[in-house]
C-alpha cells in the first residue's frame, strides 16, 4: 500500500506544479466558468484575489511537502489532509458556478489521490 500513496503524492505534486506554476496563465478545458486564466477562475467563483494568492501559496507547499515525504513519511499524511480539504474547495467552487462535470475531473482526481496518500 505504501507505493500506492508514494504514487499518489507524486502525482499529486506533479498535478499542482502544473497547475499553479506551468498552466498559471494559460486556458485549459477545466478552468471553473468561462476562465481563461487562473485568476478569471476565482473571479467566475467570486472569490478575491488575495485568497488565489493564499491558496496557490499554500498549494504549492503542501505539494512540496508530498515531495519530501517521500524521504520524511511523517510530513506526508498532514500534507496530503490539507490538500484533500482544498480540493474539496475546488469540487464545491466548481458546483457553485454550475460547471459541466467533467470540469470537475481534474480536482475530483486529486481529491481521490490526496485521500489515497493521506492513509
Amino acid at each position: 500500500m505504501q507505493i500506492i500513496g508514494d504514487i499518489a503524492q507524486v502525482a499529486i505534486a506533479l498535478g499542482i506544479f502544473n497547475v499553479w506554476i506551468l498552466r498559471y496563465n494559460k486556458s485549459t478545458g477545466y478552468r471553473g466558468g468561462d476562465a481563461k486564466n487562473m485568476r478569471e477562475e476565482f473571479a467566475a467563483y467570486g472569490l478575491p484575489f488575495w485568497l488565489m494568492c493564499v491558496i496557490g501559496v499554500m498549494k504549492i507547499i503542501l505539494a512540496i511537502c508530498l515531495v519530501v515525504g517521500l524521504w520524511f513519511p511523517d510530513i506526508a499524511r498532514p500534507a496530503a489532509i490539507g490538500m484533500a480539504f482544498l480540493m474539496l474547495g475546488a469540487v464545491t467552487m466548481h458546483i457553485k458556478v454550475k460547471d459541466p462535470p467533467l470540469k470537475a475531473v481534474p480536482a475530483c482526481t486529486m481529491l481521490l489521490l490526496s485521500v489515497i496518500a493521506a492513509v
